[in-house]
């Protein structure tokens, strides 16, 4: 465990004026605390802080970042509060600490939900101050080092959430030494067999190319010095995980992979930089489609470098990385490594300005304020952490970054939410093309729009960016909102034009605080939804009014009149949830539906629900209205004496009896033919449609194999309206 003084000697080294008397107070202060405490290995647990504090010092963080880290797991493990924090240590440093402390006695339905809250809290302590992040980053990076301690379905668990958030948010911030470690660890514990297979190959491959590495690095060396660029060329080998995301995206074997090696190039200045590059595509073949220029257009976490291939020496493939020497500092230590740090600087507006990563992190803490659960806040965030990225214009220039795979959906809510919002068509390149075509480098990107527009809510399944998934969804709510609020608005007119009282707006607002709402539009959206009944509101304005259709059981649904081809179903109502007890129901015209069925209704003003099966072919002519849809399910009880309208179609050896037989099973099987009609298909076949009523989807898949297994019946099917 590391001592006292060598925590001070480490922040010294970069910091010859650090605060040794605070560093010190910390470290005694954390030890005390801890006490005895002891880790899964056995080790005393005051060393996992001290750990985490050392892994800082190589960023080179500040005191207060250092300190932080000696700090951060006192409030949540031991007797320690925030309170007696803030007093020894100042607001600064308590601040930091609360931002790492997880959310304890969360009463949530899930663990999904808790590790949501918690990541939805840290992301808040970053945006307040991004040190928060680097301190959790260190604390994970730690705790994935001593993995093995763990049991298999904590190590499990644990490194698929690392593969799955803080690797990726490492890599956003731009830190990207660590991102890869973090990648490495989880990889070993998610899948340690190929792991080690990988491993085994990239040590006997360093065994037989160390000397072709060190005759790449001189011979490039050689060529820039001709040239008068000063330069250090260094070679490095690919790591585990990356070798292994790729053999996976590419689906190709360890030996078919043709760039393990790359080849990092440090100059002085930028334009150094493409005289490097010159030097070396003049001096080697290029591969063609491997070159990129992130100086130029550099990504979201503010890397910038040139990237290159050429068959170098040997015919080898040699993968180069030019660019200069502080360029490389933002290429390994990200976020961490901006000057604003090392001087202690507690300035996010400075940040926001230099770091595009922190731009990046403030957007995504906007959607905190959407009210978005915290399942899909993690949903979104994880969407939002891909690394491949393209880039993408507007019309006016603007670029776009977005993840690979992105749509034209995906770069409209990128521009503005609203875009999305009313989006209808694009033209990429000039050319109409469908909005879900993929997104290339280089794309111009022009958004049709239309003001009318509400996006389906199919789109929420078919994007790739967090923020457009959240936006469809919220949009979706809003119309279904709206939805239920129309809705709710028809029956209380009626209910209250069946009572011969008036009815207006200021008149439900005089009476919100009886019916216990904000505002009228939540006393709509209650009736739409059947939360609140239209009796109840109609007393609530008028306290002397009574409802003579209201007995002393509940109320059911009422049915509309059937239309040609519907089946009637018992009385008392239809028994579906979702819809107000006041809502006129009618089963779709074709087919009907039967309980069992998954099902959906669809709103006509004026006419009620129409109830039909999801998978009925008839709703997509909906598909572009979904302020109709209505959630609805089925209401029924075990033992509930009540039948269902269903419709069959098949067809029938044309022989006597063959009607008979058809029947026959149906009666046997207790089903209820409403109309039959026949229809000669050929001298040999006739077709037979049949509406009956069934007690669910059961009894009607039964009697249909029953009817499938009858000699005289060639074919059976289910018409689902």
């Amino acid at each position: 465990m590391m001592r006292q003084y060598e925590l001070v000697e480490r922040v010294k080294r970069y910091n010859p004026l650090a605060d040794e008397a605070l560093l010190n107070k910390a470290y005694i202060y954390a030890m005390r605390a801890h006490g005895t405490q002891k880790r899964a290995s056995g080790d005393l647990f005051f060393g996992h802080p001290l750990e985490v504090a050392a892994i800082l010092t190589d960023l080179k963080l500040d005191d207060a970042t250092i300190v932080a880290a000696v700090l951060h797991d006192t409030v949540e493990d031991t007797e320690a509060t925030l309170d007696e924090i803030n007093k020894m240590f100042g607001s600064q440093i308590g601040a930091l600490v609360d931002g790492l402390t997880k959310i304890k006695r969360l009463d949530l339905v899930s663990k999904q939900a808790a590790q949501g809250e918690n990541f939805r809290k840290l992301l808040m302590a970053i945006a307040n101050d991004v040190r928060v992040l680097l301190v959790k980053l260190a604390d994970r990076l730690h705790n994935m080092r001593t993995l093995q301690f763990m049991t298999p379905e904590k190590r499990k668990r644990i490194a698929e959430e690392t593969l799955d958030i803080y690797a990726p948010l490492a890599g956003r911030m731009g830190i990207q030494e660590m991102r890869e470690e973090l990648e490495d660890l989880s990889f070993q514990n998610l899948d340690p067999e190929a792991y080690e297979a990988i491993s085994r190959h990239l040590r006997d491959l360093t065994a037989r190319s160390e000397k072709l590495v060190d005759v790449i690095e001189k011979d490039l060396t050689a060529k820039l010095e001709a040239k008068g660029i000063t330069a250090e060329v260094s070679g490095r080998q690919k790591r585990p995980y990356s070798i292994w995301r790729k053999m996976e995206r590419k689906s190709v074997a360890f030996e078919q992979l043709s760039d393990i090696f790359g080849f990092r190039v440090i100059v002085d200045s930028m334009d150094d930089c493409y005289r490097a590059l010159g030097v070396a595509h003049t001096s080697w073949p290029m591969v063609p489609g491997r070159y990129k220029d992130y100086i130029s257009t550099p990504k979201q976490n503010d890397y910038r470098s040139i990237h290159t291939t050429v068959i170098g020496p040997g015919s080898q493939r040699v993968e180069l990385q030019i660019r200069t020497q502080s360029m490389d500092e933002v290429a390994e230590y990200g976020i961490a490594a901006h000057a604003l740090y090392k001087e202690g600087v507690n300035d996010n507006s400075r940040l926001a300005t230099e770091s595009r990563a922190y731009q990046w992190l403030r957007r995504t803490v906007d959607l905190l304020a959407e009210g978005d659960n915290p399942e899909e806040f993690l949903e979104h965030t994880k969407l939002e952490l891909f690394h491949d990225q393209v880039f993408c214009f507007t019309p006016k220039g603007r670029l776009i970054a977005l993840p690979r795979g992105a749509t034209p959906i995906d770069f409209a809510y990128a521009v503005h939410t609203d875009v999305g919002n009313t989006a209808v068509g694009c033209k990429i390149n000039g050319r109409i093309t469908p909005l879900l075509t993929e997104l290339q480098n280089g794309d111009e990107v022009e958004i049709v729009r239309s003001e009318g527009q509400t996006p389906p809510a199919a789109w929420e399944s078919l994007v790739v960016t967090g923020k457009a998934r959240a936006s469809i969804r919220r949009a979706t709510r809003t119309a279904v909102r709206r939805q239920y609020t129309g809705l709710g608005r028809q029956i209380l007119e009626r209910a209250f034009e069946r009572g011969n009282k008036a009815f207006s707006d200021d008149k439900l607002k005089a009476a919100l605080p009886r019916l216990a709402r904000v505002s009228i539009e939540d006393v709509l959206a209650a009736v739409g939804r059947g939360e609140m009944f239209s009796g109840d509101v109609v007393r609530a304005v008028y306290p002397d009014f009574k409802d003579d259709r209201r007995g002393a059981g509940e109320p059911s649904v009422v049915p509309q009149p059937l239309g040609e081809g519907e089946s009637q179903p018992a009385p008392g109502g239809i028994p579906i949830r979702g819809l107000n007890t006041d809502t006129p129901v009618r089963f779709a015209p074709e087919g009907g539906a039967v309980p069992g069925d998954r099902i959906v209704g669809i709103l006509t003003p004026g006419e009620g629900v129409t109830i039909y099966p999801i998978h009925s072919p008839a709703l997509a002519d909906f598909d572009n209205e979904p302020d109709r849809w209505v959630d609805v399910r089925w209401d029924v009880e075990a033992g509930d004496n009540q039948r269902f309208p269903a419709r069959i179609k098949l067809q029938s050896i044309n022989e006597p009896g063959s009607l008979a037989q058809i029947a026959q099973v149906i009666a046997d099987h207790d089903g209820n033919i409403d109309s039959v009609q026949m229809k000669r298909r050929t001298q040999d076949f006739t077709d037979v449609t049949i509406d009956m009523t069934v007690w669910d989807l059961k009894h009607l898949n039964a009697i249909i194999a029953e009817l499938r297994a009858k000699r005289v019946v060639s074919r059976v099917d289910r018409v689902n309206g």
